[in-house]
């Protein structure tokens, strides 16, 4: 029994040592195997991406903005050149209507900037009863179309809006009370409503990542409320608001129904020139050196705002 038994031990032994001598070579092929597996996987994986590429943005999106571009550096007679950036910078009107577009972007996307981030910090400090549907009504809100709150301003505030009309009637007036949403009043106020929760969901993210032991014990050595909003909590939830001003001003940038809906005559932004100078005016070549200009300012400030998300995320890990 005992030889039997050191025999199968012995075979045993021999087979295991086989197996060993035998393992790491074939583990090395495995492992080969499914790195071949991988690189052919990731090759397939680029090549859809290409062929998407191809197949969707290329008519979508790159053919379009290739023609824009190749339209914004034709002549008069079909020759190339700057024409086109000429006529458009020459303009005296160009100055002004690039003066009142930053203008309002900058009053709109900055009240806007400053009261998601006031709102924010409301809504994470200080929750009270019914937070939390009014979060879930601002991140609903984002998805109306602008004109909507142009018009509801309108409904309410305009000259025979129902406020308006309550008013005059109330106080016994002869014209109504309120005549200012056609003009700039009007379309930074819409756009302040329109675009201050795209800011509030962004601060209320770098809210969420703050440790609040720091805040605990910046409270317990005696700051007050200002010293901790402005020595602990702002640095380290500046990643965070300020991707959501850059956005922010970013959309408020590109904006157009708001615009359309309350601008004047005399208020003309640079997406509403160059919608005149297509549709009004005929003039595709100034049309398209304007919209390249606009482009260009967008892809800076988004540019911009990817640089400080990126920030943000690798701050977060």
């Amino acid at each position: 029994m005992s030889s039997s038994y050191n025999l199968e031990g012995s075979g045993g032994a021999t087979i295991n040592a086989s197996l060993e001598a035998a393992s790491p070579p074939r583990a090395l092929a495995d492992t080969a195997s499914h790195r071949a597996f991988a690189k052919r996987r990731e090759r397939g994986a680029r090549l859809h991406l290409m062929l998407v590429a191809v197949l969707v943005l290329g008519p979508l999106v790159i053919y379009p903005l290739a023609r824009l571009v190749l339209l914004s550096l034709t002549g008069p007679h079909g020759e190339f050149g700057l024409h086109a950036y000429t006529a458009f910078f020459s303009n005296p009107d160009a100055t002004g209507v690039i003066g009142t577009t930053l203008a309002i972007v900058f009053a709109s996307a900055g009240i806007a900037s400053v009261l998601g981030v006031a709102l924010a910090a409301l809504l994470f400090f200080r929750p009270f009863p019914g937070a939390a549907v009014i979060t879930r009504f601002l991140e609903l809100f984002v998805a109306f179309p602008s004109f909507l709150v142009a018009f509801t301003l309108i409904f309410l505030y305009g000259s025979q809006g129902s406020v308006s009309i309550a008013l005059q009637r109330l106080f016994h007036l002869s014209n109504p009370p309120l005549n200012f949403l056609f003009g700039a009043g009007g379309i930074v106020l819409a756009e302040v409503v329109f675009y201050a929760p795209f800011v509030v969901r962004p601060a209320l993210a770098s809210f969420a990542q703050i440790d609040m032991r720091l805040v605990e014990a910046a409270r317990s050595l005696g700051a007050n409320g200002f010293m901790v909003a402005w020595r602990v909590v702002a640095p380290l939830a500046w990643p965070g608001i300020a991707a959501g001003m850059i956005l922010c001003f970013l959309l408020t940038l590109n904006e157009f129904g708001i615009l359309l809906v309350l601008g004047s005559a005399h208020l003309v932004t640079l997406p509403v020139a160059i919608y005149s100078s297509a549709t009004v005016d005929l003039d595709l070549p100034t049309a398209a050196a304007g919209a390249v200009v606009m482009l260009a300012m967008s892809l800076s400030l988004y540019a911009l705002y990817r640089s400080v998300d990126r920030r943000q995320a690798m701050g977060a890990r």
